[in-house]
């Protein structure tokens, strides 16, 4: 029973065996499994010689037809000379400069008292006259040469926008200062007042409203007691 079953199997196995040979016949798939066995093997790849390029010749590039009939344009560098005239000078004179290394403040004494002979020298003046007493700070004298007036002073007296206002020292000397009027102080002018006049951290300064744009200015010394700069 068990011969039987066997030779039915290989007898059935040899029989698809046989058929599946001539499907592959049919199909030319033996064929094409021998191309797939066979290696591929590819020709060298041919390597090509470097040509040496040859130096451009400028005449010969492509050019506008515009500007076909006119010569080439030839660049090349060119020596640039400096140009002439004398360097400009950034330099003042010394009597114009002021070492701001060498600050002297005054005592808080000392500015006391320069302060209250000052107020005694205005209580001297027509009192119908408007004035007031100005202590100078570093700011004022040095630096940022910035002169704040007082803002009540200001808002009765002086005019309401900027203007150009006169100071006329004891020698009667005018020296034009600008006046702003939004911040109630003097900038330009009053640099070269102040350095002509060599004010220093705690003098004091008498302003007196001659006109509506000049001030009388009389200055007391800080390190001169009892002397004006008369």
């Amino acid at each position: 029973m068990v011969v039987a079953k066997k030779s039915t199997y290989e007898e059935t196995r040899a029989k698809r065996l046989e058929e599946n040979k001539k499907r592959m016949e049919q199909l030319n798939l033996n064929k094409l499994a021998q191309v797939l066995r066979t290696p591929n093997i590819s020709p060298m790849k041919k390597v090509k010689a470097k040509i040496p390029k040859l130096p451009l010749d400028p005449s010969s590039r492509r050019r506008s037809s515009r500007v076909a009939d006119k010569p080439p344009v030839i660049y090349k560098e060119v020596a640039i000379e400096p140009m002439g005239g004398r360097p400009r000078s950034y330099t003042t004179t010394t009597s114009k400069r002021r070492d701001l290394s060498n600050r002297v403040y005054a005592s808080d004494e000392d500015r006391a008292y320069a302060i209250q002979r000052a107020e005694d020298f205005q209580s001297t003046l027509d009192q119908d006259i408007p004035s007031f007493v100005k202590p100078m700070l570093q700011s004022h004298v040095t630096g940022g040469f910035w002169l704040g007036l007082p803002v009540h002073f200001c808002k009765k007296h002086l005019p309401k926008r900027d203007e150009i206002i006169n100071l006329v020292d004891e020698k009667e000397e005018e020296f034009p200062t600008k006046y702003l009027a939004l911040k109630t102080g003097l900038s330009g002018g009053w640099r070269g007042f102040a350095i002509d006049h060599k004010l220093v951290d705690g003098d004091a300064l008498v302003f007196q409203l001659t006109e509506p744009t000049t001030f009388n200015v009389y200055i007391i010394r800080v390190n001169e007691p009892g002397e004006s700069d008369n």
